[in-house]
């Protein structure tokens, strides 16, 4: 029944444009088939209707500000579930300093919105793209082997993170609609990944993580990290209750 709901909702959302290409095949192949046999109309009907509630893109309300006038919070990417939280050094390809960065894995199933968002307000000063396989990536490897499409931002607060768009074992397209130079604000979609997949979040390795692994994300809602509030001080909140 949840899934019904989500569908009935999604109707009711604004679509990608990115996925009005498909929705308009799959319209089309509804009718021709329908057309040839009654009952594979609604067999092209229901996949008509997964297609637009795939491509979704849900309006959200993003948390700006953390204790000064400027953003300080590091919000969610994605949809989906963390699978992995980690302290790592990026290899070079990242274009981060070297030493000691947090990574947050957030994977996206094929039923969550796979709209992009930013993680803060910042200017793109870095991207690659990455030929690569497509394994599943829930896997820790397709970090390293699946095609994939890196972004550097220099953040309004004068930091830097780096978030990583992944194809996974059915997604096939990454779409980034931003390139070096662009200015985004926190929330702002720019990009998705069709079918299945993966965003790495990677920023400085003091700053308060405030997600834990098997948690729900909200593209531009969830809060994932706090620059205001180094890790020691939130441990020390915690031992305080």
């Amino acid at each position: 029944m949840n899934i019904i709901n989500s569908i009935k909702t999604s109707m009711l959302v604004p679509i990608h444009p990115a996925g009005m290409p498909f929705i308009a095949i799959f319209t089309i192949f509804s009718l021709i088939i329908g057309w040839l046999w009654t009952p594979l109309f609604f067999l092209g009907l229901v996949l008509t209707t997964w297609c637009i509630y795939f491509f979704r893109n849900p309006n959200r309300v993003t948390p700006i500000y953390s204790g000064t006038n400027k953003n300080n919070l590091i919000i969610a990417p994605a949809d989906g579930r963390v699978i992995e939280i980690s302290k790592v050094t990026p290899s070079e390809e990242i274009g981060l300093p070297s030493g000691d960065w947090t990574r947050v894995c957030i994977f996206m199933n094929v039923f969550d919105v796979h709209v992009n968002r930013s993680p803060m307000k910042g200017q793109i000063t870095y991207k690659k793209y990455i030929p690569g396989i497509f394994l599943n990536a829930s896997l820790d490897k397709a970090s390293d082997n699946n095609e994939r499409l890196i972004l550097g931002m220099n953040t309004e607060n004068g930091n830097q993170i780096a978030f990583v768009q992944i194809a996974g074992l059915v997604a096939r397209r990454i779409i980034c609609d931003v390139d070096t130079g662009s200015k985004l604000k926190s929330g702002q979609v720019f990009g998705l990944i069709r079918f299945g997949s993966r965003v790495d979040v990677y920023f400085p390795s003091n700053v308060s993580i405030l997600v834990l692994k098997g948690q729900k994300m909200i593209a531009g809602e969830t809060i994932i990290g706090d620059f205001t509030k180094s890790r020691k001080s939130v441990r020390e909140e915690v031992n305080e209750r």
